[in-house]
């Protein structure tokens, strides 16, 4: 178990986590959310539409959706309801785009994911292969809203001028930047992205400072909280990991891969079956050690049918 975690590249996951924790208490979700509503409020069920936004900026800043989650749903899902939203909707609404940070880089899923695959596909061009389907589940979440919004006759709010907008953009400003240098940072090269997850740690303490919303005081609680987060996430993935080992020594993915090649010719329907199973496996578990447990079994199929690694994550 302890050797599950024994990872260089797993260090991201706690700094990020932290990253994420000083940018829910440092203001940082607020301003997000007040540039989201200068964009989308003006539209039927706009407070949906800024919840979803909202997270998606969140998470991809902070790459962890339990902080997009917490950051984000701690203010709208009441700001939701004091406008005459139902509360179980806005609390659908918030979890829902919460996830769109488990796909939109940063994301600690997807260094998850690199690990399990045994190193074999690069964490920057996972950060890469994220980007379209996390924006694309955004889209949908919004789309789905719209029909929401439409049928039960949602009020739509005050189109905000571009003085307002720019504005509210330039309070974000420097929180978005932050997604410009981690992102950037990985895709260049520049540096790994334990490094930024690192680097992160440090913009967003020094950008809450600046902000004056959290106090050096204020640090040793974060990073308890941090820690607890932390604990758990490590648990599920060393626990995950020895289930995956004992997988892999009883030979079971090669079973399981052999069985798919030989009982389905069509690679189009092989993936709809690993859809379906992952689909019935996220009922009962959790991310993380489904794509521990389940990636080794999985992936050697979709190489075996000529799939990149990166684009497999998709799936």
């Amino acid at each position: 178990m302890t050797t599950g975690i024994d990872s260089f590249a797993l260090l991201a996951i706690p700094f990020f986590v932290l990253a994420g924790e000083i940018m829910k208490q440092g203001g940082i979700a607020n301003r997000l959310i007040n540039f989201a509503k200068s964009l989308v409020a003006s539209l039927p069920g706009g407070l949906a539409y800024v919840n979803v936004l909202a997270s998606m900026l969140f998470g991809a800043i902070s790459g962890s959706a339990i902080a997009a989650t917490s950051a984000i749903g701690s203010i709208m899902t009441d700001r939701m309801e004091e406008e005459g939203y139902p509360r179980e909707f806005s609390a659908s609404v918030n979890i829902t785009s919460a996830t769109t940070g488990l796909l939109i880089p940063p994301s600690n899923i997807l260094i998850v994911y690199a690990l399990a695959s045994g190193g074999t596909a690069s964490v920057a061009a996972l950060f890469i292969a994220g980007y379209l389907p996390g924006i694309l589940l955004g889209v949908a979440i919004m789309g789905y809203i719209a029909f929401v919004a439409i049928t039960r006759k949602f009020s739509k709010g005050d189109r905000a001028p571009i003085s307002l907008i720019w504005k509210y953009f330039r309070k974000a400003f420097f929180s978005l930047l932050l997604l410009v240098i981690v992102v950037g940072g990985i895709v260049a090269g520049i540096f790994t992205a334990t490094e930024a997850s690192a680097i992160a740690v440090l913009y967003a303490g020094v950008l809450a400072l600046v902000y004056g919303d959290v106090k050096p005081k204020d640090f040793p609680s974060i990073l308890l909280t941090s820690a607890k987060t932390t604990a758990v996430v490590m648990f599920l993935i060393c626990t995950s990991m020895a289930m995956s080992w004992l997988f892999s020594f009883e030979g079971i993915p090669e079973l399981i891969s052999s069985f798919l090649l030989e009982q389905f010719s069509n690679k189009i329907v092989i993936f709809l079956v690993i859809n379906l199973v992952l689909l019935i496996i996220g009922t009962f578990m959790d991310m993380t050690p489904a794509v521990l447990i389940f990636t080794p079994i999985f992936l050697p199929v979709v190489v075996a049918l000529g799939m990149d690694l990166c684009i497999s994550e998709l799936f």
